[in-house]
């Protein structure tokens, strides 16, 4: 039975040509909305395997301008920088963060040097560099928030002064942003981005991240009571809404495909930059799932990166994004 304006008004029209669907998407998809999480480790040589996470690597600082060097070329315009630190460097105040010569410091000067106009994110937080894997110092078993903002600010300051343009703190203590900001400031790295995991889940999707920062099996405990609960939707916005006060400049969700929800509402609430991040849980069950053959690599990374910039997103951090980047470039 023919209802309504049918067939005056077929949809299908706009679909039936490449050129027409091209030329009536809502949402755009390009390099320019991918970052790339890059995992730098101690050492020379060939790059070492990341066994959870099908085709990510550990760099080391011999390789690691050759390793980026692609994505620059397709004009990727950030990557994020993630250390595997040694475990004879980690202790349980995480003092390594405050090396000026430790690996994102190393990498950063390295990178500034070979791509001066890549842009470099530097993470801030003490899991990659505690014996005891969480984001801050413990007292009698329980993260001291603002005793680790303390030691956030300090990192922040390092990695801006090694060549890091924005400071990603990955944490989620209370008010870390204002107290970097101010830190930041009163050394005149006025310029220097912040980029906040405004809201950051508890989430098991991490695993594989965990492996390969070398940091699995070390975590004493979880995580929840400083990040979120997946259960909890309302929490973000007011935990973006306070970071931007506070002086942050872009904000972030994370995980990213389960939490799309998230993105959606704080881009229609803030209209701010709002990026996603796709993380190792989720690379590793696509990355499987390709390799398996149960899904098509090229059309499944594409549809899932469209999916975020549909939601809201300004950008996506993925460890598909050079990947993406060759098939965006090849049309």
């Amino acid at each position: 039975m023919i209802t309504g304006s049918f067939p005056t008004t077929r949809l299908r029209r706009n679909r039936r040509d490449a050129w027409t669907r091209r030329m009536v998407a809502e949402t755009a998809l390009s390099a320019d909305h991918l970052i790339w999480p890059v995992f730098i480790r101690d050492g020379s040589g060939d790059p070492t395997s990341v066994n959870s996470m099908p085709g990510v690597v550990r760099v080391g600082l011999d390789r690691l301008a050759a390793h980026v060097e692609d994505a620059v070329k397709l004009g990727i315009p950030a990557i994020a920088l993630f250390p595997a630190t040694p475990a004879e460097l980690k202790n349980p105040e995480g003092s390594e963060a405050l090396n000026p010569e430790n690996l994102i410091c190393q990498s950063a000067r390295l990178l500034k040097r070979e791509f001066p106009e890549l842009g470099l994110i530097g993470d801030v937080a003490l899991d990659p560099y505690t014996d005891h894997g969480h984001d801050g110092v413990l007292r009698d078993g329980y993260v001291a928030n603002d005793e680790s903002v303390a030691v956030l600010e300090r990192q922040a300051i390092i990695q801006a002064e090694a060549g890091i343009d924005i400071i990603a703190p990955s944490d989620m203590m209370d008010g870390r942003i204002g107290g970097i900001r101010a830190a930041l400031d009163a050394e005149g790295l006025i310029h220097t981005k912040i980029m906040s995991y405004a809201a950051k889940y508890a989430s098991c999707f991490y695993g594989p991240f965990r492996e390969a920062l070398g940091s699995q099996g070390a975590l004493k405990g979880d995580k929840k009571t400083y990040q979120m609960n997946p259960a909890n939707s309302d929490e973000a916005l007011r935990e973006v809404a306070m970071d931007i006060e506070e002086g942050a400049d872009m904000v972030m969700v994370k995980p990213g495909m389960p939490y799309l929800d998230i993105v959606r509402r704080v881009h229609d609430a803030f209209r701010v930059p709002v990026f996603a991040y796709q993380v190792s849980g989720e690379y590793a069950m696509l990355a499987t799932a390709m390799e398996l053959g149960l899904l098509d690599r090229e059309r499944g990374i594409l549809e899932t990166l469209i999916g975020f910039r549909r939601a809201g997103a300004s950008g996506v951090l993925t460890y598909f994004a050079v990947e993406a980047a060759r098939l965006l470039k090849s049309g």
